[in-house]
């Protein structure tokens, strides 16, 4: 199932199948002399987005928030909710030490359950309520992203006077050239900067042949989450370390406060994101 079904039809459901596998993920060698050479930093809290581990998710919700937490990570996104309340899941995230900085909802949540999207949220301890996609049908045209922009504005004021902050986090098809513009450059320049961040997804913004780096320093400040995802040279998706992306040449030039590892089909979840999690908890930037 991919994101705009699981999105469309879960409005916040299920989520993908666990395996175990031993920690030996190495970065490549040229990878390894790019950390070496971009700095000390490394990265404070290594974040998930659970759409990795949907499938487990939906058969056992506290098992796998469980196992996410013995492997090392502090933080989770999340892309569903599995018909928990929203009480009972902070209850299960206190208990591991893990805290729920985001959230994924699809669009149609925010336009006809705003107050409701947004008191899960602060129950949960959200502070970004995040929109994922935009159907195709209402993205044809840049006056339809200006719709778009408007309704991330508006919403964008009600998640501030909730207290949350809303976000809008890419694909590549915001940068295919639409009237001879980049739909996600006009998204950036009609919304509020203030009321309207972005999640950068690495891997996307990469696939649609784009640099993210011009973007994360020409609007300093807009980005401050972002998903971390690997791709190969024939851009296929893989564990984050197992691919082409310079993560650390990108993280030393970002403002980014929150990092979630995500991989879409993951062939067996809970190994990718070990392999993820040993990369990035070694990543020197």
């Amino acid at each position: 199932m991919n994101r705009r079904n699981f999105l469309r039809t879960a409005g916040g459901l299920a989520l993908g199948s666990l395996a175990t596998v031993a920690w030996g993920c190495r970065p490549s060698r040229e990878q390894s002399d790019q950390n070496a050479t971009v700095g000390s930093r490394r990265l404070e809290r290594v974040g998930l987005q659970l759409y990795t581990v949907r499938t487990l998710m939906a058969q056992n919700v506290p098992r796998t928030l469980e196992r996410v937490a013995e492997i090392g990570y502090q933080e989770v996104e999340f892309a569903g909710y599995f018909n928990y309340t929203p009480q009972e899941l902070r209850q299960m995230l206190d208990h591991l030490g893990l805290s729920a900085p985001a959230t994924h909802v699809p669009y149609q949540a925010l336009e006809e359950n705003l107050e409701a999207t947004l008191e899960t949220a602060q129950v949960l301890g959200h502070r970004y309520v995040v929109v994922p996609w935009l159907p195709p049908e209402q993205r044809q045209t840049l006056d339809d992203y200006r719709r778009w922009a408007e309704r991330f504005n508006r919403w964008g004021e009600a998640c501030r006077a909730a207290g949350i902050q809303f976000a809008y986090h890419n694909h590549d098809f915001e940068f295919a050239p639409v009237e001879e513009q980049i739909p996600y450059d006009v998204l950036l320049a009609e919304t509020d900067a203030d009321l309207v961040k972005m999640e950068l997804d690495l891997y996307w913004i990469t696939y649609a042949g784009q640099d993210p780096i011009p973007y994360l320093q020409q609007h300093p400040g807009r980005f401050l989450l972002c998903h971390v995802k690997d791709m190969t040279e024939d851009r296929r998706m893989v564990d984050v370390g197992q691919g082409t992306i310079d993560f650390a040449k990108i993280f030393a030039q970002a403002q980014l406060q929150h990092y979630f590892v995500e991989h879409d089909r993951p062939d067996d979840p809970l190994a990718s994101i070990r392999r993820s999690y040993a990369y990035l908890s070694q990543l020197a930037f």
